[in-house]
């Protein structure tokens, strides 16, 4: 036998509806929430002055300085001696020196004789192998024929660049390596000029553009009997050992 239940006792009979109207209720509120409105309070702001009545300020006291008044001008003698020009002035007329199309310019002709043309001698640059005479080192002055002094010549560069070598710090630091080339020019006075390097460093070149500039000064090459200029080349290798 099934129990019987009562319509009115039922729980859920009518949860739809009260589902809506909540809905509708929570809805509403949350519209008139987004629909308020808030102002800002005006505030009053007083400024106050503070006036102090009694102010006191020292007054410098300053010296009045008086000056003596200026003398009055001189007065216009009471009379007035007229002179006349009795000199003659002659006036200077300036001629123009304008020209215009009408005007004809004779040409200038100028004889070729009447030129005096100055001869330049350029002075020549002889290498070390071709010169006539090669230059003198100091202490081969004493050999006779050209190929003892050109021998006595390298000879005595290669010990001067022995005596004088001196391995760059920094360089040899950093192990820094490599050969040098020199090329300078031995000038009509026998000193060293116009030194040309090319090596694998800075610090390399330097120090040989200083070996190369402490030669002595040397007896110059002679030309067709007069003193040249003469090209000199020399390798300088930086090995560490």
């Amino acid at each position: 036998m099934k129990p019987k239940k009562s319509p009115n006792a039922d729980i859920g009979r009518n949860s739809s509806l009260y589902f809506m109207i909540g809905l509708t209720s929570v809805l509403f509120v949350t519209w008139q929430s987004l629909e308020v409105k808030t102002y800002d309070k005006e505030t009053n702001v007083s400024e106050v002055v503070q006036v102090m009545d009694d102010l006191k300020e020292d007054v410098p006291i300053t010296e009045m300085v008086r000056t003596t008044t200026p003398p009055p001008p001189p007065s216009a003698p009471d009379v007035i001696e007229i002179v006349e020009d009795v000199e003659d002035i002659e006036e200077t007329l300036i001629e123009s020196t304008e020209s215009n199309q009408d005007a004809y310019i004779e040409d200038v002709v100028i004889a070729i004789d009447d030129v005096n043309v100055g001869e330049v001698e350029e002075e020549e640059i002889i290498p070390f192998a071709l010169i006539e005479h090669v230059p003198v080192f100091p202490g081969c002055e004493n050999l006779s024929t050209e190929e003892e002094r050109k021998a006595c010549f390298n000879q005595k560069v290669q010990e001067h660049v022995r005596n004088t070598f001196q391995y760059p710090k920094t360089a040899l630091e950093m192990g820094i390596t490599g050969k040098v080339f020199v090329q300078f020019v031995i000038d009509s006075n026998g000193r060293v000029a116009h030194i040309k390097q090319r090596g694998p460093d800075r610090l390399l070149e330097q120090e040989a553009v200083r070996i190369i500039s402490a030669l002595p000064q040397v007896k110059p090459g002679i030309q067709r009997g007069k003193p040249t200029k003469v090209t000199y080349a020399i390798p300088i290798t930086f090995k560490m050992l």
